[in-house]
C-alpha cells in the first residue's frame, strides 16, 4: 500500500504502509516543482503531481524516480485523476484540469497528450473524478457549475449551474451515484440524471472526502473530524473528532490489492493535515472509543492534497513489456 502527498513548500512525499507493523516507511522526499503542489493521483506505482508551476511531474514510485513532465497547462494544475482499467496494474489514462478552465487528456502508455478541452469550465476547475468505465468524467469550477466531459469523444457534453460553488466531486466505486462539496454541504445524487438522493450537513467547510465499498463516505476539513456517513440512511456512522490539530486536507481509504479487505469492510483510513502530519487509522475502533492512529509520520511541511494506491508492485525486469508486467504477480 503506498501513499504520496503534496505540499505548499514544493515537496512530494512517498510512503508505503507495511502491511504486517502497518507503519508508514518513507520512500522520498524530493522538491519537484517551482511552486506549491495543488494535486497528486497515483495508479499502482505510477504518479502524478501537478502545481501553481503549470505543470504536471510524473514518478515511478517503485523506483523513487522521475519519468518527466508535462507541459500543457499555461495555468495552475488544479485536479489529476488516473483512469485504471480493472484488468490493468497501469493505468490507461491520466486527466487534467486548470485555473483556466481546461481539461487535458493523456494516454498513460508514454503519456502521449491526446487532447485539450478549452473552457469546460469559465473560470478555474476545482475537482474533476472519472467514472470507473472511464467513457465520462465529471468536474465542478469556480463558475459554480458542473460539468460532463466525455473522454472518448474529446468534447464536453453536459454543463448545469449549481446553487453554489462546488469544491469537491467524486463517484462511488460502482459509478452509480457521485458526491458533491459545497463548503458545509455534501450532496448525493443519482449518476444517471444527476438526481438529488441525500444530503449532509458538516459542522465545516468540507475540503477532503473518500468513498469506501461498504457504503460510507469519509469526509474531513476545517472541522479537523474524520466523519464517515452512511450514503443509505444519510446519518452519521461514526465520527474521529480532532483526527488532527488543524484542518484536515486529505482522505485515503486503503483494502488489499483486489479493492475487497480481504472480504471485509475496510478499516484502514489515511488522513494528512496543514500541520504536516500523516495519520492512519483504525476505524472499527471509532465506534466504541475514541481512536489513537495506528502509525503517522510528520513532514515538517504544509501538506495541500493526497493520494493512495492499493495495488501492491515491484520493479519491473529491464527489458520487460507492459504486457509482462500486466501478468506478473506483484508484491509489497
Amino acid at each position: 500500500m503506498s501513499l504520496v502527498a503534496g505540499s505548499y513548500e514544493r515537496f512530494i512525499w512517498g510512503f508505503t504502509l507495511k502491511s504486517q507493523s502497518l507503519t508508514l516507511i518513507p520512500l522520498f522526499s524530493y522538491p519537484s516543482h517551482l511552486s506549491l503542489i495543488k494535486s497528486v493521483a497515483i495508479s499502482g506505482s505510477v504518479v502524478a503531481s501537478g502545481g501553481a508551476d503549470d505543470t504536471i511531474h510524473l514518478y515511478n514510485l517503485s523506483a523513487s524516480s522521475s519519468l518527466g513532465s508535462l507541459h500543457h497547462h499555461s495555468a495552475t494544475v488544479t485536479s489529476l485523476s488516473f483512469y485504471t482499467p480493472p484488468e490493468l496494474l497501469f493505468p490507461r489514462n491520466l486527466v487534467s484540469a486548470d485555473a483556466d478552465g481546461s481539461v487535458c487528456i493523456y494516454d498513460a502508455d508514454g503519456f502521449v497528450h491526446l487532447k485539450t478541452l478549452p473552457s469546460v469550465h469559465r473560470k478555474a476547475v476545482n475537482d474533476l473524478a472519472i467514472h470507473p468505465s472511464g467513457k465520462l468524467a465529471l468536474s465542478v469550477g469556480r463558475d459554480e457549475c458542473l460539468a460532463m466531459v466525455n473522454l472518448v469523444r474529446g468534447r464536453r457534453s453536459f454543463c448545469c449551474r449549481l446553487d453554489k460553488e462546488a469544491s469537491l466531486v467524486k463517484y462511488d466505486s460502482a459509478g452509480d451515484k457521485f458526491f458533491l462539496a459545497m463548503e458545509e454541504k455534501v450532496s448525493v445524487h443519482e449518476a444517471e440524471d444527476a438526481r438529488l438522493l441525500l444530503e449532509f450537513e458538516c459542522q465545516k467547510r468540507v475540503l477532503c472526502a473518500a468513498y469506501a465499498k461498504n457504503g460510507l463516505l469519509y469526509t474531513g476539513g476545517e472541522d479537523r473530524n474524520i466523519t464517515a456517513w452512511d450514503i443509505n440512511s444519510g446519518k452519521v456512522a461514526y465520527s474521529i473528532e480532532e483526527a488532527h490539530a488543524t484542518r484536515i486536507k486529505g482522505i485515503v481509504v486503503l483494502t488489499d490489492n483486489d479493492g475487497s479487505a480481504g472480504g471485509e469492510d475496510p478499516y484502514l483510513v489515511t488522513s494528512a493535515s496543514s500541520d504536516g502530519v500523516i495519520r492512519v487509522w483504525d476505524v472499527r475502533m471509532a465506534a466504541t472509543e475514541k481512536p489513537n492512529p495506528l502509525s503517522e509520520c510528520k513532514t515538517q511541511s504544509r501538506l495541500t492534497c493526497l493520494a493512495g494506491s492499493t495495488l501492491k508492485f515491484r520493479k519491473p525486469e529491464a527489458g520487460k513489456s507492459k504486457a509482462k508486467e500486466q501478468d506478473q504477480t506483484t508484491e509489497d
